[in-house]
């Protein structure tokens, strides 16, 4: 059993014969499968629906509705489930995936996509950017965090729920795509044209910082392997003697819950990654594993508003053991613990069971992880990440406008000058 961190949905493109096409991507704030249900009513409080009234309703549809050809009986039936699902009011939660959803949620823990690479979320009713993926059609159209998706291909879709926006949105590998995007930070609205393409995530990428003794450690997505890769990422900074790192989260929308214990396990050498807490109040730890390699290494860690799930667990572990600064922004605020209920065909219901809280017991759902440090990027300014730093000067990092990394270095360098005069 894979328990993931994630559920808001990425745009993904797969062949059109699926006809739907999306993969989960941020609020899966966690997966536990559960075993499929038997039909029968086990509920005694409160009074269940009244099956009869959706009997009535669907015989009258069928009865006289015009457009015969629409009344397909499996269409009919996931919206009535995603309908009552819909109407628990967790929004961008739980949800209801239909068997090609659930084969494609599969997929993403792969690290391998097809797609424009966004991950979205229904938000105070509107279809929210929560980030873009490294090297994806969306992030290099500098699509971010927070920006809403008014139409797709010119139309509307106001009122739409997330998944007829994510039908609208998916497509045909090198098929293209516009959306009309609005920012509520520059109140403008503009069209963006992308093209569906294969996405590869390197999920943990880094490099030295031009000028200083100190490494960049991106970590893009918590799929599969990412502790693995930051291991070895890890051995490679030590042999080359340098002795501070950034760790960069931004934009992370998440990924395998067992990654992000892993991660933030290489950098505390005991207690907790974080607390369960049940809908009975109970409260269930998930400590840290031991033989951390980076445990007393300075750390910084870079968040905002992108920052959601796994990336969240990891920073605010961190932020609560006192073993790095954070720096950035608030992050996105994801925090429920989902149950993964199988149907009969192949379908699944994703509902809130539990919430997962910081080691501290500090609630993140909604309201997200405060950075020890505010820093907003400038509009516009681009991230700068670990490859990026190729070949890269101190004086072309310092004029790239990355406020948010050149903050995380001058703290680590004064941690590290304060080290050294004691």
């Amino acid at each position: 059993m894979k328990d993931t961190v994630r559920r808001t949905f990425a745009i993904f493109a797969i062949p059109a014969a699926l006809l739907i096409g999306l993969v989960l991507g941020v609020l899966i704030d966690r997966f536990e499968r559960l075993p499929s249900l038997p039909i029968v009513n086990q509920t005694t409080d409160p009074a269940p629906p009244d099956f009869s009234l959706i009997h009535q309703a669907w015989d009258i549809i069928d009865r006289v509705y015009v457009d015969r050809a629409a009344l397909q009986q499996k269409p009919l039936t996931y919206g009535a489930i995603a309908g009552m699902v819909d109407a628990l009011g967790d929004t961008g939660h739980s949800t209801f995936l239909t068997p090609e959803m659930v084969a494609q949620e599969q997929t993403l823990t792969q690290g391998a996509y097809v797609g424009v690479g966004i991950e979205i979320q229904m938000k105070n009713n509107q279809v929210t950017i929560v980030a873009p993926l490294d090297g994806s059609p969306a992030a290099r159209a500098g699509l971010h965090s927070g920006e809403l998706i008014l139409k797709v291909d010119g139309k509307d879709v106001t009122g739409l729920s997330l998944q007829e926006v994510v039908r609208k949105i998916v497509g045909t590998i090198n098929t293209d795509v516009t959306l009309s995007i609005y920012d509520p930070l520059t109140k403008a609205t503009s069209d963006v044209t992308l093209r569906r393409s294969r996405i590869m995530v390197h999920n943990v990428s880094w490099h030295r910082i031009p000028g200083t003794d100190l490494a960049d450690i991106r970590i893009a997505a918590f799929s599969e392997g990412v502790t693995k890769d930051l291991v070895k990422a890890i051995g490679e900074i030590e042999a080359q003697h340098l002795s501070g790192i950034v760790l960069d989260l931004r934009n992370d929308p998440g990924g395998i819950l067992d990654q992000a214990i892993g991660v933030a396990s290489q950098f505390l050498a005991n207690g907790n990654v974080l607390l369960t807490k049940s809908a009975s109040g109970k409260i269930t730890p998930d400590p840290v594993h031991p033989g951390g390699l980076a445990t007393k290494q300075p750390l910084v860690v870079l968040i905002n508003d992108g920052t959601a799930s796994a990336s969240e667990i990891v920073a605010g572990a961190l932020q609560d053991a006192k073993r790095a600064t954070l720096i950035g922004d608030t992050t996105f605020g994801t925090g429920t613990v989902l149950g993964q209920f199988p149907l009969s065909d192949g379908s699944e219901l994703l509902l809130a069971t539990q919430e997962w809280l910081t080691p501290k017991g500090r609630t993140i759902w909604h309201k997200g992880i405060t950075p020890d440090v505010t820093v907003t990027l400038p509009a516009g300014t681009t991230m700068i990440e670990p490859d990026a730093l190729q070949g890269m000067s101190p004086s072309q990092l310092q004029a790239s406008g990355d406020v948010q990394l050149m903050k995380g270095i001058s703290l680590l360098e004064q941690k590290l000058t304060s080290a050294e005069s004691k």
